[in-house]
């Protein structure tokens, strides 16, 4: 493998806050990007060259790999059957591979594709009528349906508990979703994976998640867990990665179940749970995925002190201009890190940016995550 600089230019399918990092990350190492995306002057715009378009569009996805080297996506908005006529088309390589795209884009087939490879999810079963989503909730004492296609940061699932009540919550979420056993777990977990040329994989450390109202909040590492817990964990994002295809990042999320590991959903790019690596890691989930899918040596993922993540959602009632107040105090703060993503509008929590804590030299990440939860809330969105 040889790489020279100035390196090849990447293309990235959508520009928000994912492609923002990814620019960020990228041009250190001396590679260019180029992002499609419909919004004008979009969030990656800032640090990427950028493409007004949809992703959907054919012509606009042939201009990118026209001016790129390599494909790859931050949304799995984009479009599997797309990107590969285009890939065949042109010849640019698309990495992760548009088949592993469109299996964890569709939640269902993401179930089967695992409980296939004995891989342990939570029991599931499809749900595309009513009849099915009622039949679900009595099998499982209670089901979390989600929408097959299309969800993201708790949009598309809601839980039932009442069959009665399943046709309308199918409905709800759009009419065809898969219904999973609605779990009691003890915490969420979730760990980036890596796979690079010639098949090389690696996990980085497992990292705790907290949730409310199904969207993720911030992030704990090492987790609050006992060492068997998190190597199990380990070991099963590790044959996740062995399931899919293509070169990049990997963000796999999981349930602990009185330390039973299951998997809960894949995203075949960066991901929020590794936003800590940044600060955190010895290399950052962005860097490694241009690494990865641009076919470089990987970097190390060792974790180099412990760090906490707090995401800083819109705290509005309605859309409004983006003005953060209190910033102050994080930079103040000499072991916190601020990262805005440039976007223009807040709406009601929607995600605005994050900020890391590191503890270095300490045990574990309690004092980080209640530094970072404390500066997160002295944030304020002002009109």
């Amino acid at each position: 493998m040889s790489v020279t600089l100035p390196g090849p230019t990447l293309g990235v399918v959508g520009g928000g806050q994912l492609g923002r990092m990814i620019g960020e990350a990228a041009s250190p190492l001396g590679v260019d990007v180029v992002v499609l995306d419909p919004t004008p002057d979009c969030p990656a715009a800032r640090v990427a060259d950028q493409i007004e378009g949809d992703l959907d569009d054919p012509e606009s996805v042939s201009e990118l790999a026209e001016r790129a080297d390599v494909l790859t996506f931050e949304i799995e908005t984009a479009d599997p059957e797309l990107l590969a006529e285009v890939r065949a088309e042109t010849g640019t390589p698309v990495h992760p591979d548009p088949e592993t795209l469109r299996a964890t884009g569709d939640k269902l087939l993401e179930k089967e594709m695992l409980d296939g490879a004995g891989i342990p999810v939570p029991a599931f079963a499809p749900a595309d009528t009513a009849t099915a989503a009622a039949d679900a909730v009595d099998r499982f004492g209670g089901t979390m349906l989600k929408a097959r296609e299309g969800g993201y940061d708790g949009r598309g699932n809601e839980p039932v508990t009442d069959a009665d009540a399943a046709g309308e919550t199918l409905a709800a979420v759009g009419g065809d979703a898969v219904a999973e056993e609605l779990l009691d777990f003890d915490r969420e977990l979730a760990a980036i994976g890596v796979r690079g040329a010639d098949g090389e994989t690696r996990v980085f450390p497992v990292t705790e998640t907290i949730h409310r109202e199904e969207i993720l909040r911030g992030t704990v590492s090492p987790p609050r867990v006992d060492d068997a817990t998190r190597e199990r964990a380990r070991e099963v994002v590790a044959d996740v990665l062995a399931e899919l295809d293509g070169r990049g990042v990997f963000g796999v999320e999981l349930f602990d179940v009185d330390g039973e590991i299951l998997v809960n959903e894949i995203a075949p790019r960066p991901h929020n749970s590794g936003h800590w690596t940044i600060e955190g890691a010895a290399t950052s989930q962005f860097e490694q995925h241009v690494r990865a899918v641009l076919g470089w040596p990987l970097g190390p993922v060792e974790r180099v002190a412990p760090t906490a993540s707090a995401n800083i959602l819109g705290d509005v009632g309605a859309p409004e201009p983006a003005t953060l107040s209190g910033v102050d105090s994080v930079l103040a703060e000499p072991d916190a890190s601020l990262h805005w993503y440039g976007k223009r509008e807040a709406r009601p929590l929607r995600k605005m940016g994050h900020l890391t804590v590191t503890d270095p030299g300490a045990a574990d990440a309690a004092s980080a995550l209640e530094t970072a939860e404390s500066l997160r809330d002295s944030l304020t969105f002002t009109k």
